[in-house]
């Protein structure tokens, strides 16, 4: 059954009730199941728990209030693909200045496609709160490993707006550091 003061802090996050946030919902709950992660340690401080998601739908606001999971601890990764999927991956703690270690656990919940079918928007979004995980997810192993831990960068200004840019989002033209937003690729007729 739903823990439902866990359900209501969702719902205020998102700014309503929806189909989308349950299902990102019962994704959290299975992953909380599957990867055995305790209560206690929940929601997540760092990057111990890593969602990688291929959508960027509702159900993504249920998964930082329920794992903690959040672009700016670089632990909620987007690998949009337009799929009701979602990758949990846990990242042992390691000291600072050693590297971490390889993820100890991983699981990919997809949303199965016979979910919800002949129910209506409320029946489905009940179903989703009160159906086993199992039921409503295919679970598999992700087809790719733990993404790399959040790294610092050092950040230049663009010589085109003269915004710091982070080192990997620059290019290089003409000898000056010029952001995304500034950049003019280099194109030929014919090339894309």
């Amino acid at each position: 059954m739903v823990d439902d003061a866990l359900w209501r802090k969702a719902v205020a996050f998102h700014g309503h009730e929806c189909p989308g946030l349950a299902i990102g919902f019962a994704a959290a709950l299975g992953a909380i199941a599957e990867l055995g992660l305790e209560a206690a340690a929940l929601p997540a401080t760092d990057e111990e728990i890593v969602c990688v998601t291929e959508n960027d739908a509702c159900g993504v606001d249920a998964i930082q209030v329920v794992l903690g999971c959040t672009y700016g601890k670089a632990n909620l990764i987007p690998r949009l693909r337009g799929k009701m999927a979602f990758s949990f991956f846990t990242r042992p703690r390691h000291a600072p200045g050693e590297p971490p270690a390889a993820a100890s656990r991983a699981v990919r919940l997809m949303l199965r496609p016979e979910a919800g079918a002949g129910l209506s928007r409320a029946e489905f979004q009940r179903h989703l709160l009160e159906a086993p995980y199992e039921e409503l997810f295919e679970l598999a192993v992700p087809g790719y490993g733990l993404p790399e831990a959040a790294r610092l960068f050092a950040s230049h200004p663009c010589s085109v707006c003269g915004e710091k840019t982070a080192e990997p989002f620059l290019r290089v033209v003409e000898s000056e550091y010029v952001c995304l937003d500034c950049y003019q690729g280099y194109q030929r007729e014919g090339f894309k």
